[in-house]
């Protein structure tokens, strides 16, 4: 009984993967394209599939007939961007066509098979002058944000048709309307000792704004390239370390009594090991050179002289040292705390040093507040 079972299971299978790849069942759920493409497919690889030979010309029929009607409703519409969905489905039927002369069985089914290479050409026209139209209105509206859509209708308007009218040109001219310009100001240290580590921290600032890509429609510039270039600025983003403090520091002792027993701590005349208990007095050190900072972000509009954003950002960096030392037996202690008390305080690193390390997890939270506040334009 479990043999028959397995065999009507395994039988049930076979035809439904059987359906599936020669595009019955896609042909009994309407969708025809899918149905074309699965039985030329399976006739590729078996010439004589009986029930791909049966579905390929239904399916095709009824895709062919079902992409022109939606042609002629798209054509009667009121939609604006009617010619789009017209020549989507062009292209679509040169797809089937495409498909069925990639098969000579199918061929033999499908003679000539529909094709409208001139109706797709005249779409992409009409969807070109539609979108360029489009672009124009919306450019001489004399904004930002009309600017911005004005540019992606062009983008379209050139993608259907990159030779329509002076397209580039608009283009690029919308892109100029759009875009927001922002110079940077150097960043500015209220100490001469630092200007050197804050150098790092300006190379770093300048390094992002000149690798940024991700609004197109934001472009940042220094002072000198806005100097050389001419540009008058949308906004102006100054970054100023309103307050540090570096190289602040702390020792911490820590007082440890150590005892061990069963240690060998001799042996008898025979050779015999002796166990007893032996102590330690263990002293550790911890010592935390810490060094933080300010800020301040400001984002300032040039055209109303206001101030759009403001943001003040923390950052810190502790330097650690630990070491030991001991009184008493070292056989008390571990291996890790014998190993303590065989190191020396060292020196922290030079101030200049621990300013830049500071500035490293503001730069981090910089570049996000950063990308964060411009991802909205």
């Amino acid at each position: 009984m479990k043999t028959i079972s397995r065999l009507r299971y395994f039988l049930y299978l076979s035809i439904l993967i059987v359906g599936c790849t020669t595009g019955k069942n896609a042909l009994q759920k309407g969708n025809y394209d899918l149905s074309v493409f699965k039985a030329i497919d399976r006739l590729k690889n078996a010439p004589k599939n009986e029930e791909a030979l049966y579905v390929l010309p239904i399916a095709y029929d009824l895709a062919l007939k079902e992409h022109l009607r939606k042609i002629d409703e798209a054509k009667l519409s009121s939609d604006v961007l009617r010619w789009e969905t017209v020549l989507g489905h062009y292209q679509k039927i040169n797809q089937l066509s495409d498909e069925v002369n990639s098969s000579p069985v199918a061929l033999g089914l499908i003679k000539n098979p529909s094709k409208y290479i001139n109706e797709v050409e005249d779409s992409k026209i009409k969807a070109a002058e539609v979108r360029y139209a489009l672009g124009l209105n919306q450019l001489n509206e004399n904004n930002r944000a009309s600017a911005k859509n004005a540019y992606y209708n062009f983008e379209k308007a050139q993608y259907f048709y990159p030779a329509y009218k002076d397209v580039s040109q608009k283009l690029d001219e919308a892109y100029w309307a759009a875009v927001l310009k922002i110079v940077v100001q150097p960043v500015r240290v209220n100490s001469s000792y630092y200007q050197l580590s804050n150098q790092y921290f300006q190379d770093q600032v300048a390094q992002f704004m000149k690798n940024y890509q991700q609004n197109r429609f934001v472009i940042f510039y220094s002072e000198q390239q806005a100097n050389q270039q001419k540009v008058n600025p949308d906004q102006i983003l100054r970054l100023n370390f309103e307050d540090f403090i570096v190289g602040q520091t702390y020792v911490k002792e820590r007082v440890e009594k150590i005892r061990r027993d069963s240690v060998v701590i001799g042996e008898t005349r025979t050779k015999a090991k002796i166990y007893g208990t032996v102590t330690a007095t263990l002293s550790i050190f911890d010592k935390q050179v810490s060094s933080s900072g300010l800020l301040a972000m400001t984002i300032f509009d040039n055209q109303t002289q206001r101030i759009i954003r403001q943001q003040n950002i923390p950052g810190t960096y502790i330097w650690q040292d630990s070491w030991a030392n001991y009184h008493g037996d070292e056989r008390a202690l571990t291996n890790q705390q014998l190993q303590m008390t065989r190191r020396r305080e060292i020196a922290p690193p030079p101030p200049a040093t621990l300013f830049v390390e500071f500035t490293k997890p503001i730069y981090a939270q910089l570049v996000n507040e950063i990308s964060n506040f411009y991802n909205r334009y």
